[in-house]
Order: C-alpha cells, then sequence, then structure tokens
C-alpha cells in the first residue's frame, strides 16, 4: 500500500475543528494498516496542533492562503517531500482549482467533501459520508472520479471503536446530559444552553475545546457549589463521555454520527449554514431531534425540547436505535481499502 499520505486540512476559531477532527479518524486508520500520515495546516489552533502531538503525527504549517495557488504548490512540494503520492484534502475553500492542481502534478487525490460545494471535481476519490450523499452532487466529475457515499463511509476515531457491539440502557427518565457545541463555538451558544441546563434536575457535562473564545465566562456561569454541571476541556476520551450520557446537545456535523454510531439521542442545533441538510436528513430519518437553528431557538424552546425528551424514554430508545443502525464503526476501514485499491471486505 501507499506507505504516507499528505493531510490537507484547516482549523480556526470561526472555521471550528471538525474537519481537522475527522481527518485524524482517517490518518488513524491508515496508520492501524500499516501507513504513516502528515498534516498540512494553513490555518490551526494551539489546542488543535497539541491533539495532533497527543495523537502522535507530525504536521506542517503553510504561511499561505488557504485554498489558493500558493496552497497547491506548497501542498505538491510537502507531499514530494514527504514521500506521499496520495493527498487528502477535507475543507469548503478547496475547490476545483486545488483539485486539478493537485492532480497535475501526478499525484494521486482523496477529497472530503459534504454538500458538492466545488465547481468541478478531478479527485481521484470522493468522500462524501453524510445522509444526504449522492451522486447528483457529482454530476461534474472526471470520469475516474470514485464516490465514496453515505454512512457506510463516516469516519470515526480509534477510541469509539472499542464500543463496536455495546449496548445503551434507556433509562425512564434521562438525568445525564452532555453538552457539545464544537471545538470553538465563537457564537457562545453553550452559554444559552448552561443557562437553561440550571432549571433542570440534571448532571451535566459542558464539553469545550481549549481554543473557545468563552471559557472564562462559561466557567463563571457553572460556579455554584450545589451545580452539577461541570465543564470539561478538550475532553481526551469523547466517546467515554457520549456513553455516560443519557442524552446530548450538540452541534450538527460530525458529532451528530458519532453520537448516531453510540446511540446517544440528541437534540441538535445548527449552528453553521453547512450543517443545515445534514441536519435535516438526519432528522427525518428519526436519527436526531432537530432544534434547528441555533439563531432561532429561544432559551425556552431549548429547555422544553430537552425536558420533553428526558422523560420519554420510548422517544429516546427509537432514536438511539435509528442512529445506530446508521452508522456501523467500519467507515475508516472501507476508506483506506478504497485508497489501496482494493475490494471493500466489510
Amino acid at each position: 500500500m501507499p506507505d504516507k499520505v499528505l493531510i490537507r486540512a484547516d482549523a480556526s476559531v470561526r472555521m471550528g475543528t471538525g474537519h481537522v477532527m475527522r481527518c485524524i479518524s482517517l490518518a488513524q486508520g491508515w496508520r492501524h494498516a500499516g501507513g504513516a500520515a502528515v498534516f498540512a495546516l494553513a490555518e490551526s489552533t494551539a489546542a488543535l496542533e497539541q491533539r495532533l502531538r497527543t495523537e502522535g503525527f507530525d504536521f506542517e504549517r503553510l504561511n499561505v492562503p488557504a485554498g489558493g495557488g500558493e496552497d497547491v504548490a506548497q501542498s505538491i512540494a510537502l507531499a514530494r517531500r514527504h514521500g506521499a503520492a496520495w493527498v487528502i484534502a477535507d475543507g469548503y475553500h478547496f475547490g476545483a482549482d486545488y483539485q486539478r492542481g493537485i492532480k497535475n502534478a501526478g499525484l494521486h487525490l482523496l477529497f472530503i467533501d459534504d454538500n458538492g460545494h466545488a465547481s468541478h471535481y478531478s479527485a481521484d476519490i470522493i468522500l462524501n459520508q453524510n445522509l444526504h450523499a449522492r451522486t447528483e452532487l457529482y454530476t461534474h466529475r472526471e470520469p475516474h472520479t470514485r464516490l465514496l457515499l453515505g454512512t457506510r463511509y463516516v469516519l470515526l476515531r480509534q477510541q469509539f471503536l472499542r464500543y463496536r457491539g455495546w449496548q445503551r440502557e434507556t433509562p425512564a427518565v434521562a438525568r445525564k446530559v452532555l453538552v457539545t457545541l464544537g471545538g470553538t463555538d465563537p457564537d457562545n451558544v453553550t452559554g444559552k444552553a448552561i443557562e437553561r441546563l440550571r432549571g433542570l434536575d440534571v448532571e451535566a457535562k459542558i464539553v469545550v475545546g481549549g481554543s473557545n473564545p468563552h471559557r472564562a465566562e462559561l466557567e463563571s456561569k457553572i460556579q455554584n457549589p450545589k451545580s452539577k454541571i461541570s465543564l470539561v476541556v478538550d475532553a481526551p476520551d469523547m466517546p467515554e463521555l457520549m456513553v455516560w450520557a443519557d442524552v446530548a446537545i450538540t452541534a450538527g456535523g460530525t458529532t451528530c454520527l458519532e453520537m448516531c454510531f453510540l446511540g446517544l439521542p440528541a437534540c441538535v442545533l445548527i449552528i453553521a449554514d453547512n450543517q443545515a441538510v445534514s441536519t435535516q436528513r438526519l432528522q427525518e430519518t428519526g436519527a436526531v431531534f432537530s432544534l434547528g437553528r441555533a439563531t432561532d431557538c429561544s432559551p425556552d424552546l431549548m429547555a422544553d425540547a430537552l425536558a420533553g425528551l428526558m422523560t420519554d424514554a420510548h422517544r429516546r430508545r427509537g432514536l438511539s436505535e435509528r442512529g445506530r443502525a446508521l452508522v456501523d464503526g467500519c467507515g475508516a476501514e472501507r476508506v483506506v481499502m478504497a485508497v489501496r485499491g482494493k475490494t471493500e471486505l466489510i
């Protein structure tokens, strides 16, 4: 198999960390299969770079505008310097020109996509792990481009995979709430959630990234000796927290798919435009309960929806079962096999 891949993805307070985090999942799968991965970041956060170090991945910083011609040139140069035959790109700022540039350099390209945002696709493989993924999103593609579409290809970090086959118990009344609204949450939706939780009889864990600009404010909101609300910064083991919880408040995106895998019933807030379609499809399938856009969701609506779900065991069980039916935990293995050119064995 190809020994090394170059992963080109970015993170920032406004962009969030999701693109890099799901690429970590793929890098882990690649390493598990005997290869190695190096990350290239034009934008990043200190917390995310520490996460890459902790995971044992090398990374390089690019001092160029993300997605432009200089980015293409440096990506090519890095791939050649590291002996990487494949580039993996994940981000909305990588479009048709970026793909064409990588391919014209004689490199292979795996392009991770969510909503068919590029005007044309020339990558060797397009990966769209979302429930709404369909061939029609990629009408403008080269004849050689292969599509990996749908939740069969959900990228989960290795930590999640130890829970394959684990069965969730559904209590009559949910008491343990997990809140995770993105690695940075620039609009501080987490603060709104804490305000509502303080009026409910719950034990809550609030997960925030180390780059969250509102961390001090959030800490002040929970400084009450009688409070059962605690803040978890840069959670080292998200699957463990999801297993602990009875119900969650989360943002749309990859975290929803992780919760589906673990059968965690979730109230989902759309905090970015690119989360709207995926959240809607998960809602239609009955795998999550959508609260709509965070900007339109009043604190009272959030509290009422959560309280209703906490007391409805039948509904929570249904969300859990439908979510687990979507994600089996073998996605990264399938993608690695596709890159290796092997027939899927799973």
